[in-house]
């Protein structure tokens, strides 16, 4: 095989392939960008570790079409800091592959082709989101999926179709957090649960990229969602088992609620939250025209402060908020203004969700369908 390639245009490709493969992959096959070089002009990289798959087609001249194997991370470093020339990549009689750009010359050893997985193949019915809104929605969403892989389904951002909307669902059983954004496809049920990191890449990936093509497809255990924009396809393997109904613990009525700047509350949490101990709640008073917060830590540290707010239809509210999930909900709202809703619930002895949702103005709510319900922390008096 022998082609020439534009230096940025391969570097980019290279670079997108191996974002979703582990940094360590027990299997070494697996950490292998497969190239194929086609009579046609096309170039097409892909790599895959049974659980993510990223493909891409580039133009290039090529020479002698054929098919490689090669380290991918390796390739990817290689290819970033080349001299801005032409690159040339071709294999030579010893099996080794040459990639020689301007003066610079490397020799790579070649992985075994016939060894590597096939590619999956995603031929399901589909439908478009808006590549922006769907990356803002999923920056929303993911940081709420758990890290912690003992229950792997909370692991995972929920996608649902229903009609004309799409909506992301992600809990960690300590908070929810939830986006809708419009769909336009022949599928109008379906659901997929995906793993939260291979969407976060996803996000970054078709952030700028026009419409995402989303299409799910397979069955049983290898049932899989593809994303496609341009010349780039992402494909996820998704998680099995039963995400839990969260969606019904939104609540319905909102008439009890706070409405303070984003950046102000932001900067102030980040400043009183210094004083406290690893994952211990601040205190908040949601009072008629201000929100005060509280914190005491060792070595006797005490810090409060006061942010601007208004009450709306109900009296003074004081709980217990875990900073740092306040701070990701505040950073998820993208909007001048948040309202925090006091919720209720049935049972008097459990303390009820607040629920952080995106506000235009001081009177006026926001209409991007985002909804962040947090558990509060009981306080100790």
């Amino acid at each position: 095989m022998k082609f020439h390639v534009n230096r940025d245009v391969f570097s980019e490709a290279v670079s997108f392939v191996v974002k979703l493969l582990p940094q360590r992959n027990p299997q070494p096959i697996l950490a292998g960008v497969l190239i194929e070089a086609t009579e046609d002009g096309s170039l097409s990289l892909s790599a895959f570790d049974y659980e993510a798959s990223a493909r891409t087609t580039i133009e290039a001249t090529i020479d002698e079409p054929g098919t490689i194997l090669v380290h991918g991370r390796l390739l990817s470093d290689i290819a970033s800091r080349l001299p801005n020339a032409p690159i040339e990549i071709s294999t030579e009689d010893d099996g080794n592959i040459a990639v020689v750009c301007g003066p610079a010359r490397f020799a790579l050893a070649s992985m075994p082709v016939e060894e590597y997985p096939a590619i999956p193949e995603v031929t399901g019915e589909s439908g478009l989101v808006p590549g922006e809104d769907f990356a803002t929605a999923i920056s929303q969403v993911a940081f709420a999926a758990s890290r912690d892989d003992v229950t792997p389904v909370l692991t995972g951002v929920q996608l649902a179709v229903s009609e004309n909307t799409l909506t992301l669902v992600a809990t960690d059983r300590y908070r929810v957090a939830l986006r809708a954004i419009d769909w336009d496809g022949s599928q109008h049920e379906a659901q997929a649960l995906v793993p939260a990191r291979t969407l976060i890449e996803v996000g970054k990936t078709f952030s700028h990229g026009g419409n995402i093509s989303i299409a799910f497809s397979g069955s049983g255990d290898r049932e899989i969602i593809s994303f496609t924009a341009g010349n780039k396809t992402v494909t996820s393997l998704l998680i099995k088992g039963n995400f839990p109904p969260v969606q019904r613990l939104f609540p319905d009525q909102t008439g009890h609620y706070s409405v303070v700047s984003t950046s102000d509350l932001n900067e102030a949490v980040r400043r009183v939250a210094l004083v406290l101990d690893r994952s211990a709640p601040l205190r908040f008073t949601f009072g008629p025209t201000d929100v005060t917060m509280d914190a005491a830590g060792g070595d006797q540290a005490r810090a409060s402060e006061s942010v601007d707010a208004t009450l709306t239809g109900g009296d003074e509210t004081t709980l217990g908020l875990n900073p740092q999930y306040l701070l990701e909900a505040l950073g998820a709202v993208k909007s001048e203004f948040a309202r925090i809703t006091f919720t209720s619930s049935d049972n008097a002895n459990k303390l009820s969700p607040i629920l952080v949702t995106a506000q235009t103005s001081v009177d006026d709510a926001s209409s991007d369908n985002f909804k962040y319900l947090l558990q509060p922390n009981l306080l100790l008096r």
